[in-house]
């Protein structure tokens, strides 16, 4: 019997991977460290768009501009299927530090993405409860959000229905290779024999990977954020200023983010953080100086150089693939690069040129496989299966 393909990481890069291959007819199989879906693709905001997107390469917007595109349809199919809405809302985007307005309009122009620069009469009738000391923005009206614990949620059932193996806390310590070809994975829950597998393991892939010969840069990179108990509907429409933003939600509360930490796997919060993320908050909307705190967490993204994904095949092993380094825009991004990496293992005709994710030639160091072609990470504790 033919084994499944395996996904290694339940987040929302895993499981958007997952249906693509199910849909496809493949037999499919997700591991999970932990719960799926409860690192950064839970933690995240969920705004479907790149904060400031003229500042990133054209490969991160090619994939961002297509996963926008996907998620209207993606979120009613759900809904059909599921019963679930995951609140996909085209709330627009406000950027309040106008600095580079000249370079963001000829960015949108190029690109054909709306975006219009507000005076303060514009901006304020747009937003009233805006610091009335900001007197103008960019507006990018149809950026979208989407509530992401409620699209994993949705993405879960939906793969549940279409007999996708979902497994929990089971975590992938190494691989199996064969005369170049995998041959099978060592986990948690024993040996599983594979052909076919996905590293989608987030911020845990690098570390997962180095025992294969790969040496990632794609380090964890910490974000904090709040939610705001329910105030007044301040504001309708995401508010992004000088990387901090504020998304509204339907049900009134506000989340705000993000800090920017590199302190390796820590997912601890901090007093500090909790301190520079009200003050950001202040800064943008005056009367959410008081607003009550009612939650604070942290979550882990993967960093990569400029943001750009790796979607590609493993150099070295035959049936072993990569879809990891989505950074701040893997929830944008992550419709394209499923649909991107099913095309590469189906060869199918890509949706996009898949060149500028390729593994990098100085990503390869020293393989770590010895004669029994085992390559192992870092350790049970350190080495994660969890998702984008």
């Amino acid at each position: 019997m033919k084994s499944p393909i395996y996904i290694i990481g339940g987040g929302i890069i895993g499981l958007l991977s997952a249906r693509e291959l199910a849909m496809a007819g493949e037999t499919v199989a997700v591991l999970d460290r932990r719960e799926l879906g409860r690192e950064s693709s839970w933690a995240g905001g969920g705004i479907l768009s790149p904060l400031y997107p003229w500042r990133y390469p054209e490969p991160v917007n090619r994939l961002a501009r297509w996963g926008q595109t996907a998620y209207p349809d993606l979120a009613r199919e759900l809904l059909a299927s599921t019963q679930l809405d995951v609140e996909w809302v085209r709330s627009g985007l406000l950027i309040l530090d106008t600095a580079e307005a000249g370079q963001a309009l000829a960015w949108a122009e190029q690109a054909g993405v709306p975006l219009v620069q507000l005076d303060d009469r514009s901006l304020h009738a747009l937003a009233p409860a805006v610091n009335p000391a900001i007197t103008s923005a960019l507006h990018f009206p149809e950026v979208a959000q989407v509530r992401n614990p409620r699209l994993v949620t949705a993405l879960r059932q939906d793969l549940d229905d279409r007999d996708v193996e979902l497994r929990e806390r089971v975590e992938v310590h190494g691989f199996e290779s064969c005369h170049g070809r995998l041959h099978a994975l060592h986990t948690s829950a024993g040996v599983l024999p594979a052909e076919r597998a996905i590293v989608a393991a987030g911020a845990w892939s690098a570390t997962l990977l180095t025992g294969t010969g790969l040496s990632l840069d794609h380090p964890p990179v910490k974000g904090q954020m709040l939610l705001l108990r329910p105030h007044p509907r301040l504001i309708s429409t995401v508010l992004l200023n000088d990387g901090y933003y504020l998304i509204p939600r339907r049900d009134g509360h506000i989340l705000v983010g993000s800090t920017q930490e590199r302190t390796g796997f820590d997912k601890s919060t901090s007093s500090a953080a909790r301190e520079e993320l009200r003050a950001a908050a202040h800064a943008m909307v005056p009367a959410l100086a008081d607003a009550e705190v009612e939650k604070h967490w942290a979550g882990l993204r993967p960093g990569s150089p400029q943001g750009i994904p790796i979607i590609d095949r493993h150099p070295d092993i035959q049936g072993l693939y990569i879809c990891t380094g989505h950074f701040r825009n893997g929830l944008v991004m992550a419709p394209a690069s499923a649909r991107l990496l099913a095309d590469m293992l189906l060869d199918r005709p890509p949706i996009v040129d898949p060149a500028p994710y390729r593994i990098a030639a100085g990503s390869r160091g020293d393989s770590a496989f010895g004669d029994s072609g085992l390559s192992r990470g870092a350790g049970p504790h350190e080495v994660g299966a969890t998702g984008e």
